[in-house]
C-alpha cells in the first residue's frame, strides 16, 4: 500500500455533490490521486508534505463537513435517530396540514397567518439542510442541486411572504408549495441515503466476518493453559486453539491436528477444504469439522481479510472514464438550468405576457424538477454493487477504470503453469530396466530431499512406497539431486541437462541414472485446473479470442491447450516474448493476461488487465488488476460477466439521468408540472437510479 496516501473519515456529506464539491478542493490544492466516496464517507489522496494535512483539514471542514479522528463516531444521530431522520419527521409534520389545507373543509388551515406559521419550521430546516450545502457548494467552485432546491423554495416563500405582508389575496399565497419542495426533495435525500448505503453491503457483510474471540494457549509453570482473549489482541506467533464451528481467528498455518474449512467467504466456493498440519489458514473462515492449532502468521491489518476489505473500499472509489462523463456534466448542469429558470420567468412574464404568479411557479418547477444529482449517482452507486458482488464471488477487481475496460475484453492471453493447469503433477508413466518397486523406492528417497513442484508431486504420489537407503544426498542446482547407497553406488535424478551426454532423447520430465547409466525416467503431467474447459469455451462463445503462452516444452504446452480447447498457442517463450505478443494483440483490442508466476508480472502489468490468481505468486497478485479467490477457472467468466453487467447498469443510469432532465425540464418551463410534483418527480429520479443499481446484488452470474 502507498504510505504516502491519506484517507479521511469526512462526516456530514448528504449527497454525491457534497463529495464532489470535497473533491474539487482538494484537487485545487494540488493534490493527486483524489477520490470521495459520499457513501464510505471517505476523501483519500497521495500527501508528500505531511505539514499540510491540518490545513487540508481545515479547509474541508471550512465547506461545512467534520474531519472524523480515528474511530469517532458519526456525528448525525440524535438520541438513536439519525438527523436527516429527525429533520423529515419535522418536516412531514408542519407540511402536512398544509396539503390537507388544499382539499379538507378546514378554514383554519387556509388561514394566510396559520400558513405561514406552519411553513416557518420547514423552511428553517430546509436553509439549514440544503442552505448550507448549496453556499458551501458555491465556495467549492461546483454549484450542487441543493442551490436549485433552495432557491426553488425560498422564491416561492418570499413571493407568499409578501403577498401575506401587503394582504394581497390567497392567489398570492404558496407556502404550501415551499414547504412541500422542501420535504419530498428531503424524502428523496433520505430514500438516497438509506439506499446508497445498501449498496456498500458488501464491505458491511466483510467487516461482519471478523470474529470477536480467540482462544490462546500459553504454557505457564509446565501447566497449559488455553485462554479467551479478543481478536484485536492477537500477537504474530501467538498459538491459538480452533475448534469445530469456530472460525479462524486470524492468518495463520496449522501446527497441530486437521479439519475441513468452509473457505467460500473468500472464494466463493460451498464445497469444504480438507486441512492438515503445515498448511495455511486465513482468518476469519469456518472450520466445520475437526479441531486444529495453529500459529498466528498475520493480524489486524495485515489479514488477508483486511486486506481484501480496503481493496474493495480503494475499488469502489477509484472512478472509471465512463463516471467522468456525468461529473463534467453534473458539475456544468447548475449554471445551465439557473440560466434556463431565469429564461424561462423572463420569457413568460415580459415577451409572452403571463401572469407574474405563473412565470414564477414555471420557474421554480424547472429549478427544482432538475436533477443533477442522479447523474452524480449513476455511476458510483452501479460501481459500489458490482465490486461488493464481485467481492461475495471470490473475485478481487481493484478498481472502477479495471471493471470497465475487463468488460470489454477481446482477447484473453493464459500461461499455463498454475493458471491453467494447477502446478500439482502426476506421474503420466514411469519407465524403467530394473524392478519397477526397487525404481519407485530410488525415486521416493531422493525427491523427498528436494523442494521442486516435480519432486514434491512425486513424493505425494509414492506415499507408502519403501524407500530405498541413500547416504550423502545433495541437490545439485540446475541439474537435479543426487545420493549414494550403502555400497557406495551413485544414483541421480535430473533434467535433460544432466542426461543429455547419455540420450538425444529430451521428451522426458526426469531421468534417473545409476553410476552415470541411464536406467529410466519418468513422465509427468500437471493436472488441468478445475472448469478450465468450460471457461475457455464460454469466452470463445462470448466472442473473445483465447490465447497460451507458455515457456514450456512444445508436447506438454500443446497438450494442454488441446485440453482446453484453445487452437492458438505459443511455447518456449521468454517473458520479454510474452510482453512482445501482448503488444500485438493491444493494437488490436482489449487484452486480458491471466498468469501467477513471477515471469508473467511484466505481461500483467502491461496488459489492459492483469488477472492473477490467490495462490500466485506475491509479486503476479501485485501486478494484477483482478485476484481470482477461487481455485475454479470458471471464476474468470464470473469476473468478465460482473463486469459486463455493471457497465451496462451504469449506462442504463446515464440514460435515464440525461433522458428524465431533457424531458422534465421543457415540460416543467411550459407550466405542465407543478413544482409540488416537480420536486417529489426530482427526488424519486435518484432513487430511481439507486434502485437500478441494486438489481445487481440478485442477477445470477
Amino acid at each position: 500500500m502507498d504510505s504516502n496516501r491519506i484517507t479521511l473519515s469526512v462526516d456530514g456529506m448528504t449527497c454525491n455533490n457534497c463529495a464532489m464539491g470535497v473533491q474539487k478542493f482538494l484537487e485545487k490544492q494540488g493534490l493527486e490521486q483524489v477520490d470521495v466516496s459520499f457513501a464510505n464517507a471517505e476523501a483519500s489522496f497521495r500527501l508528500d508534505d505531511e505539514g499540510r494535512l491540518d490545513d487540508l483539514v481545515g479547509g474541508i471542514e471550512g465547506l461545512g463537513f467534520k474531519v472524523l479522528q480515528d474511530n469517532e463516531p458519526l456525528r448525525n444521530t440524535w438520541f438513536g435517530f439519525e438527523e436527516i431522520v429527525w429533520k423529515l419527521g419535522i418536516c412531514v409534520l408542519f407540511t402536512l396540514p398544509l396539503l390537507l389545507s388544499m382539499f379538507l373543509p378546514f378554514p383554519i388551515l387556509r388561514n394566510p397567518l396559520v400558513q405561514l406559521l406552519l411553513s416557518l419550521p420547514v423552511m428553517a430546516i430546509g436553509i439549514w439542510h440544503f442552505g448550507i450545502s448549496a453556499f458551501n457548494s458555491l465556495r467549492s467552485g461546483i454549484p450542487n442541486m441543493d442551490v436549485l432546491i433552495i432557491i426553488g423554495s425560498v422564491a416561492a416563500f418570499a413571493y407568499s411572504f409578501v403577498g401575506f405582508v401587503l394582504q394581497l389575496g390567497e392567489r398570492f399565497l404558496f407556502f404550501e408549495t415551499a414547504a412541500t419542495i422542501i420535504t419530498f426533495v428531503l424524502i428523496g435525500n433520505y430514500l438516497e441515503y438509506r439506499s446508497v448505503k445498501k449498496t456498500t453491503v458488501a464491505l458491511s457483510d466483510l467487516a461482519k466476518l471478523r470474529p470477536e474471540k480467540a482462544h490462546l494457549v500459553m504454557h505457564k509453570d509446565g501447566v497449559e493453559h488455553v485462554l479467551e482473549i479478543a481478536q484485536e489482541e492477537i500477537q504474530i506467533g501467538d498459538l491459538l486453539q480452533v475448534h469445530t464451528g469456530d472460525k479462524i481467528p486470524t492468518d495463520g498455518r496449522i501446527v497441530w491436528g486437521e479439519g475441513s474449512l468452509d473457505e467460500s467467504m473468500m472464494t466463493g466456493e460451498s464445497a469444504l477444504i480438507a486441512k492438515v498440519k503445515g498448511d495455511d489458514v486465513i482468518g476469519s473462515t469456518l472450520l466445520s469439522e475437526g479441531t486444529l492449532r495453529i500459529k498466528a502468521s498475520n493480524v489486524g491489518d495485515d489479514t488477508v481479510l483486511s486486506q481484501i476489505i480496503r481493496l474493495v473500499k480503494d475499488a469502489q472509489a477509484n472512478k472509471p472514464s465512463i463516471q467522468r462523463i456525468g461529473d463534467t456534466v453534473a458539475s456544468i448542469f447548475v449554471p445551465i438550468v439557473l440560466l434556463i429558470s431565469l429564461g424561462t420567468f423572463l420569457l413568460e412574464y415580459l415577451v409572452l405576457g403571463w401572469s407574474l404568479q405563473a412565470s414564477l411557479l414555471n420557474a421554480v418547477a424547472v429549478l427544482v424538477v432538475s436533477c443533477p444529482c442522479a447523474m452524480g449517482l449513476a455511476t458510483p452507486t452501479a460501481l459500489m454493487v458490482g465490486i461488493g458482488k464481485a467481492a461475495k464471488e471470490g473475485i478481487l477487481i481493484k478498481g472502477g477504470d479495471t471493471l470497465e475496460t475487463l468488460a470489454k475484453v477481446r482477447h484473453m492471453v493464459f500461461d499455463k503453469t498454475g493458471t491453467l493447469t494447477t502446478g500439482n503433477f502426476r506421474i503420466k508413466k514411469l519407465h524403467s530396466g530394473i524392478d519397477q518397486e526397487v525404481f519407485k523406492g530410488i525415486l521416493y528417497s531422493l525427491e523427498m530431499y528436494s523442494s521442486h513442484p516435480l519432486a514434491t508431486s512425486i513424493v505425494k504420489e509414492l506415499k507408502g512406497t519403501i524407500p530405498y537407503e541413500m547416504s550423502e544426498i545433495k541437490e545439485i542446482k540446475g541439474l537435479g539431486i543426487m545420493g549414494k547407497d550403502l555400497e557406495g553406488n551413485t544414483f541421480m535424478l535430473g533434467s535433460y541437462e544432466a542426461a543429455k551426454s547419455l540420450t538425444d532423447d529430451d521428451s522426458h520430465n526426469i531421468y534417473v541414472m545409476y553410476n552415470h547409466r541411464l536406467i529410466g525416467w519418468v513422465d509427468m503431467e500437471d493436472e488441468i485446473r478445475e472448469a478450465a474447459a468450460e471457461s475457455v469455451a464460454a469466452l470463445e462463445a462470448d466472442g473473445v479470442q483465447t490465447l497460451l503462452i507458455s515457456g514450456d516444452k512444445k508436447d506438454s504446452t500443446t497438450e494442454i491447450a488441446k485440453k482446453v480447447g484453445i487452437e492458438e498457442y505459443y511455447f518456449g517463450k521468454l517473458p520479454n516474448e510474452k510482453l512482445e505478443l501482448i503488444d500485438e494483440k493491444l493494437s488490436e483490442g482489449v487484452t486480458v493476461m491471466v498468469g501467477d508466476g513471477i515471469n508473467d508480472a511484466p505481461a500483467l502489468s502491461k496488459a489492459s488487465v492483469g488477472i492473477s490468481l490467490r495462490r500466485a505468486n506475491q509479486i503476479a497478485i501485485h501486478s494484477a488488476d483482478v485476484v481470482l479467490m477461487s481455485e475454479r477457472m470458471d471464476s474468470l467468466n464470473r469476473a468478465v460477466k460482473i463486469s459486463k453487467m455493471t457497465l451496462k447498469t451504469i449506462k442504463q443510469n446515464l440514460f435515464w439521468a440525461f433522458f428524465y432532465n431533457v424531458l422534465a425540464i421543457p415540460i416543467a418551463a411550459a407550466g405542465f408540472l407543478n413544482p409540488m410534483i416537480a420536486a417529489l418527480a426530482m427526488a424519486f429520479s435518484d432513487v430511481i437510479v439507486i434502485g437500478n443499481s441494486l438489481r445487481l446484488r440478485n442477477k445470477e452470474v
